[in-house]
């Protein structure tokens, strides 16, 4: 029987990332770059105006105060997505409006609030109440990016932040790693569908539903092949479909019982691997290869097909899309609640964290058996006990792998 450890490197071994593909960027929410996404240009792109106001020489402005102010002729406008066709010269300025390129001659911009307009014998005229230094109130080309920076990194996953720095530089496609197919088939004759109402001695099918979210939700493209009935014929029917996937995740069908066929199928059209790991839940778990096709067969019992999905099945979608962090992090926290008992096999123990004076607590979802679907609502976290003897006390420091990439906590 493999370690968790073992158990993970042996599979990613036989993972790497997909062929890259254009996406366009307003698709790319979620993709992970297959390439650095460079600046070709500087941001801003020319020197403009932070503020509503007027632009001006500096040298021009030295003494103005709201006693004595400095008065400019007012020599044009320039609103944003225009461009000021003269030069600003000694003793004059001219009007500009937020984002506005400045024009040439000018070196600093004096909000609007600081100054005076007016008229005066048919000419234009403002008023400057303060000394506009240079390059006052001016965005200079390339203070954000300069060309040739790395906007994003490849192997980065694109947010909403990313989307916007992309399309401000024009980055557009972009060059995305392709989303693995992810073929996703539950067995069992004890399994109704999703909508189906349950014969007697039959329970609905959640596995399923869970691992289609779970393989979008970690950047694939699953593939619903629906429930494989306990007959050889219907699961090596249902298999068959699945050969031109990435990876293929089963749930059910990897134990001892006389109905656990899918061990059998991979011996008879691949090989298996391993189907063992040192673990609670999910002990019985399954990696080897139909034809040339990787599958990880995970257990039937909701909690342990979840549990072994977030460590072996989602760090397999994340190497094959290139990305930088294939695991979830770690973090330490401090356990709170009743004593937690350790056993000759690692165990992953449903939690929530919440912040509590500065310090991450762990407060377990409650009875913590395979079966229980509900204490996977609400967790956060898994919480790492390692082999041995003895108990992890409440106050005592554990490892916790969260459930999301940030820190997601609550504030009790």
């Amino acid at each position: 029987m493999l370690s968790v450890d073992e158990a993970r490197e042996r599979i990613l071994t036989h993972f790497s990332p997909l062929p890259a593909e254009d996406v366009p960027l307003p698709e790319a929410l979620g993709r992970v770059l297959a390439d650095d996404a460079v600046a070709r240009e500087p941001l801003p792109r020319f020197a403009n105006s932070a503020m509503d106001g007027y632009a001006v020489r500096a040298a021009d402005t030295p003494a103005a105060t709201s006693e004595a102010p400095v008065r400019l002729r007012l020599a044009g406008e320039v609103p944003a997505g225009s461009v000021y066709a003269g030069v600003v010269g000694p003793g004059e300025a001219v009007r500009i409006l937020t984002g506005a390129p400045l024009p040439a001659g000018a070196d600093a911009v004096l909000q609007q609030e600081l100054t005076r307009a007016g008229e005066d014998a048919g000419e234009d005229w403002v008023e400057l109440l303060e000394p506009a230094p240079p390059g006052n109130n001016v965005r200079m080309p390339g203070e954000d990016v300069a060309p040739g920076a790395v906007l994003v990194p490849h192997g980065s996953e694109i947010g909403p932040a990313e989307i916007a720095l992309l399309a401000a530089l024009g980055v557009h496609p972009v060059r995305a790693t392709r989303r693995p197919r992810v073929a996703i088939l539950s067995t069992g004759d004890e399994l109704a569908p999703l909508g189906a109402e349950p014969r007697p001695g039959q329970i609905r099918e959640s596995n399923g539903p869970y691992l289609v979210a779970a393989v979008r939700r970690a950047g694939g493209e699953p593939v619903r092949l629906g429930i494989a009935r306990d007959r050889e014929d219907d699961l090596r029917a249902k298999l068959a479909a699945a050969r031109d996937a990435d990876l293929v995740l089963t749930s059910g069908g990897v134990s001892v019982g006389d109905y656990d066929l899918v061990k059998q199928m991979l011996a008879e059209q691949g090989n298996v691997e391993f189907w063992r790991v040192r673990m609670r839940p999910g002990k019985p778990l399954a990696f080897g290869f139909l034809g040339a096709t990787p599958l990880l067969g995970l257990p039937g019992n909701p909690v342990s097909a979840a549990v072994t999905f977030e460590l072996f099945g989602r760090p397999a979608i994340r190497r094959m899309l290139g990305a930088a962090q294939v695991e979830r992090p770690v973090v330490d926290v401090v356990l709170a609640g009743e004593a937690i008992e350790r056993a000759d096999r690692r165990q992953f123990v449903r939690a929530r964290l919440s912040s509590e004076q500065a310090t991450l607590v762990a407060h377990p979802t409650g009875a913590q058996g395979s079966h229980i679907i509900s204490s996977l609502r609400g967790a956060t976290a898994l919480l790492v006990i390692f082999e041995g003897a003895g108990y992890v006390h409440a106050g005592e420091h554990v490892p916790a792998l969260l459930l999301n990439d940030e820190l997601p906590w609550g504030n009790d």
